[in-house]
């Protein structure tokens, strides 16, 4: 008998079936027992009739979270979760669970979360949650949207490597790692990569891929490790036009989970509010908000002035566009008009950045000058220069968090709760 998922059993009504699940719940109401069983698609429950006397006696070895396979009549039954139940007749143990569970999987009577370090320690118990379930469909919906707006584009899939022979970016908040006999860098980002494609004439790239940061940070919004979706084009004018392929993005990926997932969000309408730094500081100043400094956002500025965006263009999004070359790194291209100012954005998602873009410096000569006044050895980065020796476009694109940008949509209070298993200063396990 072929095996039936549980979100499939509606359509099987007095037919006899197969599942195979975990054990969520068991009630013996003396004649008559009852498991509630749960697959990654849902969850049924069994009747054991005392009738069907062996299977009526196995309940008896059955303890919560077993692995279990039944068979039995599917029948409407009102008062059953979904309005059906399975008449179960046979039943087998695939696996049996030590009767004593290291947390909870069913949210505890008081209704208390138990504490985030231990779920973190059992984290293969926590994600058996249906919620946490959800999370992990918000992502694969949200990527599967994001990449059929790629194809549809004629996008190209690159893989970028996470070793780099020295440290990307400006080198700090690196993790230095042994290879062989020298030593090597876990990559920021796929920056330099996506940036030699451009070189190559790959015209448009995109890749998911590992993120690394040596920072020593205990934040909701940072880990040592995350993943991140990159996008790089050719033959721009401005950033301008990298902020426009990205708002029609994050709308195909709102779209999807709308539409896959029936989730009650709002999907966002093109244009996104755009703002400058300056603009942004003057916004917040007159609100009556505290400004900690003039050339970035802090946290609280960030949600603040999602805040105001928010009640000003009833938009959650919103882009914040020419920071200061000081704290921009030396590759994004500087504004002609205001050479104190770069072609670069952040994009803001209910009060958090999300994303970091600009338009690319691709004239060999203007990146060397621009890496020298940021203090950079042009020896360290030769291999990179050289991306550029040989004729480069115009080029931009973005680095985005889509762990940040989940946590905000399904209003968690920690990146780390979308992460598979998150990565931080204090942990490395499981």
């Amino acid at each position: 008998m072929e095996r039936i998922h549980i979100k499939d059993l509606k359509t099987k009504i007095g037919e006899t079936v197969l599942i195979k699940g975990f054990v969520q719940a068991i009630r013996d109401q003396g004649g008559i027992k009852f498991l509630l069983v749960r697959d990654a698609t849902g969850l049924i429950q069994a009747v054991v009739l005392k009738s069907e006397a062996e299977a009526f006696e196995f309940v008896k070895e059955i303890t919560l979270e077993s692995v279990v396979h039944l068979e039995g009549k599917v029948k409407e039954e009102k008062q059953a979760p979904g309005g059906f139940e399975l008449q179960a007749f046979v039943i087998k143990m695939l696996s049996k669970a030590e009767p004593e569970l290291a947390i909870p999987v069913v949210t505890e009577k008081s209704g208390e979360e138990t504490d985030i370090t231990k779920r973190f320690d059992w984290r293969w118990l926590d994600l058996r949650k249906a919620e946490r379930l959800q999370i992990f469909k918000v992502w694969t919906e949200l990527e599967a949207g994001f990449r059929d707006y790629f194809l549809k584009n004629d996008f190209i899939q690159i893989y970028a490597p996470s070793f780099m022979s020295t440290p990307s970016e400006s080198g700090a908040d690196v993790f230095e790692v042994n290879y062989f006999d020298r030593k090597a860098y876990l990559a920021q980002s796929p920056q330099f990569y996506k940036q030699m494609a451009m070189a190559a004439g790959f015209e448009k790239v995109f890749i998911t891929g590992p993120v690394f940061r040596a920072e020593p940070s205990f934040t909701t919004r940072h880990m040592t490790e995350f993943t991140g979706w990159d996008f790089e084009v050719s033959y721009i004018d401005s950033h301008y036009d990298v902020m426009k392929i990205e708002e029609e993005l994050i709308i195909a990926g709102f779209t999807r989970l709308k539409e896959k997932l029936g989730m009650d969000i709002e999907v966002p309408t093109a244009p996104f509010p755009k703002i400058s730094m300056s603009d942004a500081k003057s916004m917040l100043k007159e609100a009556g908000i505290s400004v900690e400094r003039e050339l970035d956002l802090s946290p609280e500025e960030e949600r603040e002035l999602s805040r105001i965006v928010k009640e000003k263009f009833n938009n959650d999004f919103i882009f914040v566009t020419e920071y200061p070359v000081a704290v921009r790194p030396f590759y994004h291209m500087r504004v002609d008009t205001a050479p104190s100012l770069t072609k670069s954005f952040d994009l803001l998602y209910k009060g958090i950045e999300i994303t970091t873009g600009a338009q690319r410096e691709h004239r060999v000569e203007v990146l060397e000058k621009q890496a020298t006044e940021k203090g950079m050895d042009l020896s360290s980065i030769k291999e990179y220069i050289d991306f550029f020796r040989y004729g480069c476009p115009p080029h931009g694109g973005v680095g985005m968090g889509p762990g940040r940008m989940i946590m905000r949509l399904l209003d968690l209070p920690s990146v780390k709760e979308v992460t598979f298993l998150p990565r931080d200063v204090k942990r490395l396990k499981p």
